[in-house]
Order: structure tokens, then C-alpha cells, then sequence
């Protein structure tokens, strides 16, 4: 019998596969962020991110993160996926203390919009921009997810495999 090694957590994030429009239609919308940096070539994340002290729970981390960076709400917050990565430090964050072979662990929850006014966004992404943050919004099939550089890439391909089981993580009868 092997022992197995449990490295620690260095990060936890909360993060919205954010739909928009009626998902029993065909007509449902992705909402992402095109981040572009100075240098760097443009990606697309899914609004979200760190789990911070002062929240109570993951998902409250997630309505605080959405609120932030779209002055959005959100309902029907259903788990979807977790990815967990290999944690390097930050190198724009001097506070970055990361342990050595420590991961992050991200939370992926599908939930529908149920309000966005991105006047209200606040928070270090508008108070303290670092490069620039776009809100865009790409057909949720297959091909939408895949016509943009969404990451993590493990995020990319669950999403466009698994439309369907997405979608039905808001059907009414889930319980």
C-alpha cells in the first residue's frame, strides 16, 4: 500500500459559469471576461476569485466576487466542477507567501444571471486595473465556448463537452 501525499492549500477561488437567457431555448449566453494584460495575449475567465477571510462560505465568496467585478446577482447556484492546479506565486503580488508545492483549488458554480449593472463594479480589478476587462458574452454550445481562449483550459473542455449536463444543473426538477 502506497501513502499518498496531500499538499497543501495555499488558494481557494469561487467562480460563476454564468448563464444568461432561458436555458430550456436555445438562446443561452456565457458570460466571460477577456482580460488583456500589457504583452500578454487576450484570455477569457469566468467572473470570480479568491475565497477571502471575511467570507462566511465559498459561495458567499462568489456573490461578493460577481457583485465586484460586474455589479451583477446571480441565483440558482448549483456546484459544477472543481479544478485543482499547482499553486506559483503571483509575481504582481508582493504579498504572495506561497508554499512551496501547494495547490489551488478552484470552485466552478453554474448559476444564471439575475442582474448586471456594470456601473456598480468595484473592487481591485477596477480600483487598480492591471490591464484591461472586458465583458463579453459567447453562445453557450460547443462552439461559442471554443471560439475564445477560455481558461483554466481544463474549465475549456469539461464546458464544451458537457453543454447539455450544464444546462440541465438549472432544470427545475434538479431539487
Amino acid at each position: 500500500m502506497s501513502l499518498m501525499t496531500v499538499r497543501p492549500v495555499v488558494k481557494r477561488t469561487a467562480r460563476a459559469i454564468l448563464l444568461e437567457g432561458d436555458p430550456h431555448s436555445g438562446d443561452l449566453r456565457l458570460i466571460l471576461i477577456k482580460r488583456t494584460k500589457p504583452g500578454q495575449a487576450p484570455y477569457w475567465i469566468t467572473p470570480g476569485g479568491g475565497v477571502e477571510p471575511g467570507d462566511e462560505t465559498v459561495i458567499a465568496a462568489l456573490h461578493r466576487e460577481v457583485d465586484e467585478e460586474l455589479g451583477a446577482k446571480v441565483v440558482d447556484v448549483v456546484p459544477a466542477f472543481v479544478d485543482t492546479v499547482v499553486h506559483s506565486p503571483d509575481p504582481d503580488d508582493p504579498d504572495d507567501m506561497t508554499v512551496p508545492g501547494g495547490v489551488k483549488i478552484q470552485h466552478f458554480f453554474v448559476c444564471r444571471l439575475a442582474s448586471m449593472d456594470l456601473s456598480l463594479r468595484h473592487g481591485p480589478e477596477v480600483d487598480e486595473p492591471r490591464g484591461t476587462y472586458e465583458v463579453v458574452r459567447v453562445p453557450f454550445t460547443a462552439e461559442g465556448i471554443t471560439s475564445v481562449e477560455v481558461v483554466p483550459p481544463s474549465l475549456r473542455a469539461y464546458l464544451s463537452a458537457n453543454v447539455e449536463g450544464v444546462r440541465g444543473l438549472l432544470a427545475d426538477d434538479l431539487g
